[in-house]
């Protein structure tokens, strides 16, 4: 992990308040494992490029002194490695939670942090899995997998996606006392920053959930990870993403079909279907209505595809 390599990188002071950092963004901000391993990531890149800029490992009191200049100059070089726009806009993000903390608590001067604004990144739409595909996925039948009870088990995470609009993290995280089995109506997840969110469960996920539960080999303790590994510990989500590209290849599937466009699939398909922008909103956990309002973007792109081939004008 990248912050190991920190301490080789900055002073010690500074090297201290890394710690602090990484602490308050986990215990205070509860942000996700993903996003504290990437703002680590982030810091990292940005006191390699401060140690070779200045000479030396940085302090607290250098980081003071970076001008607006200096933070262009990061992402310049980061650019020329290669990094797209998307990628250095959360490089500065990073930079920026750093800063703001150690204004907060040591006296940082955090103003040229907030002058740099991130290079704009085109928006790119989501790739929803079409309906029919999304079905198939679903059947443990077209599973690829050796044993039925991982058809059984990778079919019931695919529900869970499509069915109720998932992230992999949060179907994964779920308890065995959880599960939504024996007729639940609703599940409560737990998503991105410890918010929690009730979603309807349809009867078909139930009944995947209980198919995988009855196949399952391994003692399934009530305050443990419902989904299991072939040799009994918590699932990974590798796996699931590597049953999907399995899966792709024998349905034929484009390589946009990841688990995550089950859950694109699951919003586009509401909202096609005339679902409420702002109750998909609150199905899916977003924390703003300008990240749904993507998915009416998809449904419009679809919409001018079936004019276009079907329309005897078009």
């Amino acid at each position: 992990m990248a912050g190991a390599e920190l301490l080789i990188i900055a002073a010690p002071d500074l090297a201290e308040a890394l710690e602090r950092w990484r602490r308050h963004l986990g215990l205070e901000r509860r942000v996700s494992p993903e996003t504290l391993e990437a703002y680590d990531r982030d810091v990292d890149q940005f006191l390699r490029f401060l140690t070779g800029h200045f000479g030396e490992p940085p302090t607290i009191a250098r980081l003071s002194e970076v001008r607006p200049a200096d933070l262009r100059a990061f992402l310049a070089r980061r650019r020329t490695e290669g990094v797209g726009a998307r990628t250095l806009g959360r490089n500065l993000a990073g930079v920026r939670s750093l800063a703001r903390f150690l204004e907060r608590r040591d006296g940082l001067n955090a103003a040229p942090y907030r002058a740099v604004h991130a290079p704009k990144a085109g928006r790119s739409l989501p790739h929803p899995v079409a309906a029919a595909a999304a079905r198939r996925l679903v059947d443990p039948a077209e599973s690829l997998a050796a044993e039925a009870w991982i058809a059984a088990r990778d079919a019931a995470v695919f529900a869970l996606l499509y069915g109720c609009g998932l992230r992999i993290a949060e179907a994964l995280s779920i308890l065995r006392r959880d599960a939504p089995i024996a007729g639940a109506r609703a599940l409560r997840v737990t998503g991105k920053g410890g918010k929690t969110r009730i979603v309807p469960v349809l009867p078909i996920v139930g009944r995947a959930i209980e198919d995988y539960i009855a196949r399952c080999p391994y003692a399934l303790d009530a305050d443990q990870p419902l989904f299991r590994g072939a040799k009994g510990g918590p699932l990974s989500p590798r796996l699931i993403q590597l049953a999907m590209e399995r899966l792709r290849g024998a349905l034929g599937l484009p390589d946009s079909a990841t688990p995550h466009a089950l859950r694109h699939a699951f919003a586009t398909h509401l909202l096609g279907a005339g679902g409420d922008l702002r109750t998909i909103q609150e199905l899916l956990g977003h924390a703003s209505l300008s990240t749904t309002q993507i998915y009416t973007e998809v449904d419009s792109v679809r919409l001018l595809e079936v004019w276009q081939k079907t329309h005897p004008r078009a």
